[in-house]
């Protein structure tokens, strides 16, 4: 059961994927620490050219000795920045398929062409899967999916049809909220039906509840930590009055703290905390001072608190600095989730009796401590109250104001 992995980052995907019985045959990644990372933590072999967009795919498959049709899986998660939320709701809407950047969906896509694997796996954000706008003429990625397929499909007699499932990595015992869509298609035309919630309020009566930040992270907490770990920033200093589990809006007009912004003007993630009994919030790849998840104890998350809450092991190593690790391990799938879905797809789509439980999710504990008290606000925030307006609605700011009037780019 080989793998051909594409855009492997830190492996987290491909991490899940051997747990779950794959072998990773080869992997495509350019980036300079992650294919360290990956040199140090694995056996796997990695493409002499890293960049998917101009791959030989012919030269691909000789150097990792495969030949089409011989391949079980092609997985990868194409860059999603064309696709993420953050883009509709600065600017109305995301580029996606017109966005250069998206030209890696079509580098997945000649993969798969010359592969011919047995089953594909493509990751990404919810918005690769998005409905278009009104009177929108572009192609979406989707669209662009199913028409590949029906062209390879009729070169070469295979029969890929695309299932597309939303996940949240919570449901199924990862310590950390994080939605994602995954589409597959199995070569002889076999359905796949997304893997049932086993966590939290989703899963059945019985089930296990959502594992926790606490769950992951208790053994790490202390009073005494890296300094380097401060917060920084002109914001640093409010962090402290936000209650576990809340970000800035709690210091609005609709919350329970000082009038300090106006509602929705900032981006979700601003001074945004974890709560000890739930699970963490996403890890974002590329945070400013203010981004978070931020610790209970109002301080930035290790480098090996948030692979945790992406369920890497503790033996796994990332090279390079803080800001380029936590781009690896934000920019990773859950190593849990993709041996769940490793899991599944054997069982759906390639035949195998059921294979247990996953073997990468953390154990729950029963020890969890209550929330923090936030702090009062420091006295040279308490300038900024007032009655602020709220944000008009996605694309309706002043960045996307400016973009649709063609004053900024």
């Amino acid at each position: 059961m080989n793998v051909l992995s594409l855009f492997t980052g830190a492996g987290g995907l491909d991490l899940g994927l051997e747990a779950a019985g794959f072998h990773v045959a080869g992997c495509v990644e350019r980036d300079r620490d992650c294919r360290r990372t990956i040199a140090d933590n694995t056996s796997w072999r990695v493409a002499s050219e890293g960049d998917a967009e101009k791959l030989d795919v012919k030269r691909l498959l000789e150097e990792f000795e495969l030949k089409p049709g011989e391949v079980t899986l092609v997985a990868g998660g194409p860059p999603c920045q064309p696709f993420s939320k953050s883009g509709q709701w600065s600017n109305g809407t995301p580029a996606r398929m017109s966005d250069p950047r998206a030209r890696t969906l079509h580098a997945y896509f000649d993969v798969l062409d010359a592969a011919l694997p047995r089953v594909m796996v493509l990751e990404n954000v919810k918005g690769l899967v998005a409905k278009p706008r009104a009177g929108s003429t572009e192609e979406q990625a989707v669209e662009l999916l199913a028409r590949v397929l029906e062209d390879v499909n009729g070169r070469h007699g295979t029969s890929y049809r695309p299932s597309i499932i939303h996940v949240d990595a919570a449901d199924l015992g990862v310590p950390q909220r994080r939605e994602r869509v995954f589409v597959l298609a199995e070569r002889s035309g076999l359905e796949f039906a997304a893997p049932q919630a086993t966590h939290g309020r989703s899963a059945p009566d019985g089930a296990p509840r959502f594992t926790t930040a606490w769950d992951a992270l208790a053994d790490l907490d202390s009073d005494d930590w890296d300094p380097a770990l401060a917060a920084g920033g002109q914001w640093a200093g409010l962090l402290p009055s936000i209650p576990e589990g809340r970000n800035y809006l709690h210091h609005t007009r609709k919350g329970d703290g000082e009038p300090l912004f106006g509602w929705r003007r900032k981006y979700w993630s601003f001074l945004l905390k974890l709560a000890k009994d739930r699970p963490s919030w996403t890890i974002q790849a590329q945070p400013g001072s203010a981004t978070g998840p931020f610790h209970w104890r109002n301080r930035r998350l290790s480098a090996r608190e948030m692979a945790r809450l992406q369920t890497f092991p503790d033996t796994h190593r990332f090279s390079g600095g803080y800001t380029s690790v936590r781009r690896q391990i934000g920019n990773a799938v859950p190593v849990a989730l993709g041996e769940v879905l490793g899991l599944a797809i054997r069982t759906q789509l390639l035949g195998h009796m059921d294979l247990g439980v996953p073997s990468s999710l953390p154990r729950q504990r029963h020890d969890c401590p209550p929330a923090e008290v936030p702090a009062p606000v420091p006295t040279r925030y308490l300038a900024l109250r007032g009655d602020h307006d709220d944000h008009p609605g996605p694309g309706q700011g002043p960045r996307g104001v400016q973009i649709k009037a063609g004053t900024r780019q």
